[in-house]
């Protein structure tokens, strides 16, 4: 699973509210490393220091950071730190606010003689934009000049165009976007609604709604669903009742969210108290830890650290099983205290709602039960607080404190209470699945630190069992080694006889395979379906002289096959398709005249070998020695290659959901469930699947 790098629209929401806490705190300087992290150095007198880090490179990023999380003073400041801290230094921070639902955050201060804005834009090719009181550019990290906007020196701050803002949209407004496309149910929201594609699949998932299910045929039901689960989502990151957690695999971070997200529910996590300190914990080590692992001091593994992780991973996971148990069953105890108290809730809640109803407000409904608590009415008397804003009352039952919602009776606001319950119920389940995968990695760890010690000492083994085969499925501890190739970022397989065979995934892989990778003596493929990979059977490796030698044609058929599986044919659910194949000197950049080539497209001058009805076929596996990871490819070729296998057909299931039902298969046939997990994620596998719907063959 690649790790997120750049912060989401929906953090931005929940990190506002926190930043917003912090006005009032003076600026003492401001600093800039390279050319993409600002550093603004503030005091409060109760909080102390405060460093407010800005992130607009590759990573992308705003938050309050740990003082030794902070980068040592660079050297001679650059122009743009010496202009910004002539604008800001002795400033007072006067707040921070999210511009729409875009990734865009706008930082003002205010100062005597000038009040400045910082506008940081996370996304895109990211920028940080100094502003004076009138919205002019004073200066800007990148220029930018464009049809739509401008951001440059002297010119007025130009805003990209408004999205559509989810947070703003009633259920009516919701259903209007969303029968308004013509895609399916998770890009819709995605998309459309600006979700993203993380929390469009959380929408999904929590809906219960199919995440690839067509617009056309979606239901008010389904609708109401989403709104629903969109809403639960939202709210408590818009009332600030988060619960940010930083999300762990294969011992890396790959992710950090304001709540617990049901995607993740397999994966390892860790609660932190603030957004900005998850945000502050999982940038600042998301690039520090070393691929091959922690050492210790003798060089090898440092299991002991690992080790330790775990443990106190499990043990938070433990404290967050009994939370959940605690506040499911005092949800419980509410909703069985609001049927104890039957007449006397109804009692509460038939009196505002008449009020209401009569057009009281709700100042004048406060008043008239003090006075009636005064007069020692009951009812008057359990009402404790009177929350205008959200239209709930809050009254005493027994041992608790209890949110009531008078436009509702006595039995939707129990009912509320029970489905609140197991909600938390559900959440506590998502966590004993969540300590149970770190016990079998903890014990994993233990299995490996006792394999490692004991390296050294001899064993007795016959030749006969040396050479026994081993059953890889059936073993509960797999060593994973997983070295990284030249290869590894394009689409790749090796054939039946050993020839690897790579792919390009965009244009730009496509025109870099051509022009650095393509020897004399390979051989060029391409499906003659427009929108497919350029693909290159390689005779030699690209650090060996170039070797005309023959390829046999089965190699080439599987090439072939490879060309066609992953063009457009696959996505057409199509099972069959064209490709042919020509020396690489007939590979031109130069079009015929009156032609015009596309990026990542090439001229093919001279006659070609076709490989006509070339079946689609795509196989999935992990492999076990001499390395572990997944491959992907012609069935032939993969099958023999691999441990174990899936077959793959056009289906209509999306890569990702189609990459998960891989992914939890590969776990049911190996006993070591960890390994899984470390070389086969679905992310890993999803960079083997042809592009469109797929399904397991039978």
């Amino acid at each position: 699973m690649e790790p997120k790098r750049e912060v989401s629209s929906l953090d931005l929401v929940a990190l506002t509210r926190e930043l917003s806490a912090y006005t009032g705190a003076k600026v003492d300087k401001a600093y800039l490393y390279g050319d993409d992290l600002v550093r603004l150095k503030m005091r409060e007198y109760d909080r102390g220091r405060i460093e407010l880090l800005v992130e607009v490179g590759e990573r992308k990023r705003a938050n309050v950071a740990r003082p030794e999380h902070v980068p040592d003073a660079p050297g001679r400041p650059p122009n743009f730190a010496k202009m910004l801290r002539n604008r800001i230094a002795g400033a007072d921070f006067a707040g921070v606010r999210q511009h729409g639902f875009d990734r865009i955050l706008e930082f003002e201060f205010r100062r005597g003689d000038a009040d400045t804005t910082i506008v940081a834009e996370l996304f895109g090719e990211g920028n940080v934009a100094v502003l004076d009181e009138n919205g002019d550019v004073i200066d800007s990290l990148q220029t930018v000049r464009l049809q739509s906007r401008t951001v440059a020196p002297g010119a007025q701050y130009g805003f990209p165009q408004a999205r559509v803002n989810p947070l703003d949209l009633d259920a009516e407004a919701f259903v209007a976007h969303m029968e308004d496309s013509d895609t399916d149910v998770v890009r819709t929201l995605a998309t459309q609604l600006n979700f993203g594609g993380l929390y469009a699949e959380e929408i999904c998932t929590r809906a219960g709604v199919e995440k690839e299910l067509d617009i056309a045929d979606a239901t008010e039901d389904d609708y109401e669903r989403l709104f629903d689960a969109a809403e639960r989502l939202i709210d408590p990151i818009l009332a600030g009742e988060i619960d940010p957690r930083v999300y762990y695999e294969d011992d890396g971070r790959v992710d950090v969210t304001p709540v617990p997200l049901e995607e993740y529910a397999h994966l390892n996590s860790e609660a932190f108290d603030t957004i900005n300190e998850a945000l502050d914990d999982y940038f600042t080590n998301l690039d520090t830890a070393d691929e091959q692992g922690a050492v210790d001091e003798s060089g090898g593994p440092d299991f002991a650290a690992e080790i330790e992780q775990r443990e106190r991973i499990i043990a938070q996971q433990e404290g967050a099983i009994e939370e959940f148990e605690a506040d499911a069953e005092t949800e419980r105890e509410k909703a069985e205290l609001v049927y104890a108290k039957y007449d006397l809730v109804d009692e509460i809640l038939s009196t505002v709602r008449e009020a209401r109803e009569a057009g009281h407000g709700w100042e004048d409904i406060e008043e008239t039960l003090a006075d009636g608590a005064d007069a020692g009415i009951e009812a008057a008397a359990a009402v404790v607080d009177v929350d205008g804003a959200e239209g709930m009352v809050t009254v005493v039952l027994g041992d608790y404190e209890v949110a009531l919602d008078p436009r509702h009776g006595v039995e939707k606001n129990a009912d509320r209470l029970y489905t609140e319950a197991k909600r938390i119920e559900e959440k506590r389940e998502g966590a004993l699945t969540a300590v149970e995968n770190t016990r079998e990695e903890l014990a994993d760890l233990k299995r490996r630190q006792e394999e490692w010690q004991s390296r050294d000492e001899p064993e007795e083994t016959d030749e006969d069992e040396a050479d026994e085969e081993i059953d890889w499925l059936s073993r509960t501890s797999i060593p994973v080694r997983k070295p990284e190739k030249w290869y590894d970022r394009f689409r790749w397989f090796r054939t039946s006889d050993g020839f690897l065979v790579i792919g390009g995934r965009n244009a730009d892989q496509n025109e870099e395979i051509v022009q650095k990778y393509m020897e004399p003596t390979d051989r060029f493929f391409h499906a003659q379906a427009h929108g497919g990979p350029v693909t290159v059977l390689k005779t030699s490796d690209p650090s060996e002289p170039s070797k005309d030698i023959d390829v046999p044609d089965r190699s080439l058929e599987e090439a072939a096959q490879f060309a066609v599986t992953y063009s457009s044919v696959w996505k057409d659910g199509k099972f069959t398709g064209d490709a042919y194949m020509v020396d690489p000197e007939q590979v031109s950049k130069t079009p015929e005249s009156g032609e015009y080539l596309e990026k990542g497209g090439f001229a093919i001058r001279g006659d070609r070998t076709y490989y006509e009805d070339s079946p689609v076929g795509c196989a999935v596996g992990i492999t076990c020695e001499p390395e572990t990871r997944v491959v992907g490819g012609p069935p032939e070729a993969i099958e023999e290659q691999t441990e174990t296998s899936i077959r793959l057909e056009p289906g209509r299931y999306a890569q990702g959901d189609a990459a998960k039902r891989i992914y939890r298969e590969f776990r049911d046939r190996f006993a070591d469930t960890s390994f899984v997990r470390k070389v086969a994620s679905p992310d890993e596998i999803q960079l083997f699947m042809p592009p469109g719907g797929s399904r397991m063959a039978d």
